[in-house]
């Protein structure tokens, strides 16, 4: 099972969560390829750390959808279902529509101010075609959206369903197009007038029309 040795570990985390974000990443970016089996020896050797906190990250995992877990056999890695993408995008649509909608009492001139930076650079991102830095760029834009909501529910599960987009991209199933820039301009704007049904219904159509954009391509 070939594992990258130059990985970065991170600081001031416990062994159990540097372990989850790893393998996490892994699986998600293919290092891990779907159906590999996982061994938690050379995991955890891997990682420099005991097997205890590599099997807790597995089962983490497994609840996320990411490994199948078989007692007494082997653990997994799930398979790509690309057209899991209708099922995921809907109910992530819906939590950061709410967000926005949640996030205007809160917003500062700070926050809007980091919202057009992060889309000038999500824009330029774009253009130049670095579809990976768009969507790290991306993710970065409605976390601060987010994050001024403070909502600890949405911001719990938001990060579960953050997690199968980036490996849904990785595995194709996901294009970030220019429209989105469009897009992330109207919602800065409907916020900051204090509008926000419309903010949320541009919100949400951001997230949805992955879905079309998907069913376009896989009907070429």
């Amino acid at each position: 099972m070939p594992i990258p040795a130059d990985h970065s570990k991170p600081i001031r985390k416990s062994a159990k969560e540097s372990a989850f974000n790893q393998l996490q990443q892994w699986i998600i970016d293919g290092t891990l390829q779907p159906n590999e089996k996982l061994n938690d020896t050379e995991l955890a050797q891997a990682l420099g750390v005991s097997r205890t906190p590599v099997r807790e990250s597995l089962q983490l995992l497994e609840v996320q959808g990411f490994v199948k877990m078989y007692p007494g056999k082997a653990t997994q890695v799930t398979e790509v279902e690309k057209e899991s993408i209708k099922d995921l995008l809907p109910p992530l649509a819906a939590l950061q529509a709410l967000s926005a909608e949640l996030a205007i009492p809160n917003l500062t001139d700070e926050v809007i101010s980091m919202l057009e930076n992060t889309n000038e650079r999500f824009a330029d991102a774009i253009h130049s075609e670095n579809y990976y830095s768009a969507l790290k760029i991306d993710e970065e834009f409605h976390q601060i959206i987010v994050n001024t909501a403070n909502n600890q529910y949405i911001h719990s599960m938001l990060a579960s369903l953050q997690a199968h987009v980036r490996r849904l991209f990785f595995h194709n199933s996901i294009v970030l197009t220019k429209k989105s820039i469009d897009e992330h301009t109207a919602i800065i704007k409907l916020m900051k007038n204090g509008e926000p049904s419309d903010a949320s219904t541009i919100m949400k159509g951001n997230w949805l029309r992955a879905i079309e954009e998907f069913r376009s391509l896989n009907t070429k």
